[in-house]
């Protein structure tokens, strides 16, 4: 393993702000994994640092394969990390908006060019990726519908999902969709949380990994069964609002096959607790995703489903 500053920016009154990589195995840049963007990616940062801890086994026990390179960059991030803001602490941009980045622009577009140079050009690229609303996910395998993604290949993380994202204006910006415009293989992976550490899910991310660089012939591993992976377009999640603000009280979690008609949350009012509006699946289907917030305003996205058929 060898531990290095990829990228560092001076700072006047606080410790430079530093991009640390981690290099193992040596020869073709097989694959780049990169974590936190975001300064409350917690659970992003805690599960490519599992994957430093564990790739370094790997490489003691000769499990790497000959003429194959892996990076992985645990935090893109640290001065947000440091301040527990989500985006960039001065001025509240956000750097996975900012790809592939002007060196000569903004200071989020220069640290987007500086990770970028280091990031492109390798065949395979992962990022442990978090949904901009808070709440918790179904864990699943994202990519961006450029006419150059893959779903084949990300059937091999043996996650329950593959979700092809439609791409709007502002995705062109990101990293998944440059990693892909530039020649890699690209995929984001979405965990159950963010902000909090799940370890249940950080493992299951953990053997994704794994698996998926078992089957790219990255590594000597026993991949492990997973999932078979069901394909989905982002246009197939149902979203579920609320009707009027208040605390919000969810009966599901991620992964719960819901019934047309079953209750699913409340929106209390936040003065007496009584009962604003009750959530009712629209649909048969899959939670995809629910909000954990104790509060929310009026007409919210504080459900998705994945609809099954009737």
């Amino acid at each position: 393993m060898k531990k290095e500053v990829l990228y560092e920016v001076k700072a006047i009154y606080r410790d430079d702000f530093r991009v640390t990589g981690y290099t193992f195995g040596e020869g073709e840049k097989a694959l780049c994994i990169i974590g936190s963007m975001r300064g409350n990616e917690n659970q992003q940062l805690y599960c490519c640092a599992r994957l430093v801890s564990r790739l370094k086994q790997l490489e003691e026990d000769g499990a790497l394969m000959p003429g194959k390179k892996i990076l992985v960059i645990p935090c893109a991030n640290p001065y947000s990390i440091n301040t527990k803001k989500r985006f960039w602490c001065t001025d509240n941009t956000d750097i996975n908006r900012m790809f592939p980045g002007y060196d000569l622009g903004e200071t989020t577009q220069r640290i987007a060019a500086g990770i970028f140079e280091h990031v492109k050009g390798w065949q395979y690229g992962i990022q442990f990726a978090s949904f901009y609303m808070p709440g918790a996910f179904i864990p699943h395998v994202r990519m961006m519908e450029t006419g150059y993604q893959n779903t084949d290949l990300a059937c091999d993380f043996g996650l329950p999902y593959v979700v092809v994202h439609h791409t709007r204006p502002f995705d062109t910006t990101t990293l998944n969709y440059n990693w892909q415009i530039w020649g890699t293989q690209a995929f984001s992976l979405y965990t159950t949380n963010t902000a909090r550490v799940d370890e249940e899910s950080a493992l299951q991310s953990e053997e994704a990994v794994l698996n998926f660089m078992a089957r790219q012939g990255l590594i000597h591993y026993h991949a492990r069964g997973g999932y078979r992976s069901e394909v989905i377009h982002s246009s197939d999640f149902v979203s579920i609002r609320t009707e009027a603000a208040g605390f919000l009280k969810c009966f599901v979690k991620p992964g719960q096959r819901v019934t047309r008609g079953q209750p699913l949350a409340r929106i209390l009012d936040p003065y007496d607790l009584s009962i604003r509006a009750e959530l009712k699946a629209p649909v048969n289907g899959v939670v995809a995703f629910a909000g954990d917030e104790p509060m929310t305003y009026a007409n919210t996205a504080v459900l998705k489903l994945i609809r099954e058929d009737e």
